[in-house]
């Protein structure tokens, strides 16, 4: 009971007062829960909005691995907020995929060192120091036509 009186009375200083409110917000924004609490209420107004949406375009095998590989950087960077309106918007499956699925897909073989961080690290990183001879590498388009979803053109 007394703990309850105290913040209320905190709460009842704070709204009187604008250093007061200064400081808070301050205090707030240093430890990183002002950016948490914004990240939230944007996923949360996403997800009440999304309820009203019609189904999530289907995904091609191509866009499910993307977005796999972006929401497990997502994830262990802890941006969770925005892997769950990824999650949402993409129709993505609530499940992650099993990375070892993912590793074999797109063909890439982990060691215990890479296991540790997400496989677009590991794509990244091996792009980034490749002293391949060949030269640059030669992005090819899809296996097949393939559009942002929700465009049908």
């Amino acid at each position: 009971q007394l703990a309850f009186e105290q913040k209320r009375n905190i709460c009842c200083i704070v709204k009187t007062n604008p250093l007061h409110v200064s400081a808070v917000r301050e205090t707030l924004e240093s430890r990183g829960v002002l950016t948490q609490l914004k990240a939230r209420i944007r996923a949360e107004v996403f997800s009440a909005l999304d309820e009203q949406r019609d189904a999530p375009p289907s995904l091609s095998h191509e866009n499910l691995l993307i977005n796999e590989l972006i929401r497990e950087y997502l994830l262990f960077n802890k941006y969770r907020n925005t892997a769950s309106v990824l999650t949402a918007e993409s129709g993505q499956p609530e499940t992650p995929l099993d990375r070892q699925f993912l590793a074999t897909e797109l063909r890439v073989s982990e060691d215990a060192s890479s296991k540790s961080v997400p496989l677009l690290y590991g794509l990244v990183s091996h792009f980034l120091s490749s002293s391949d001879d060949r030269g640059n590498v030669l992005l090819r388009g899809a296996a097949m036509s393939v559009s942002a979803p929700g465009n049908d053109s």
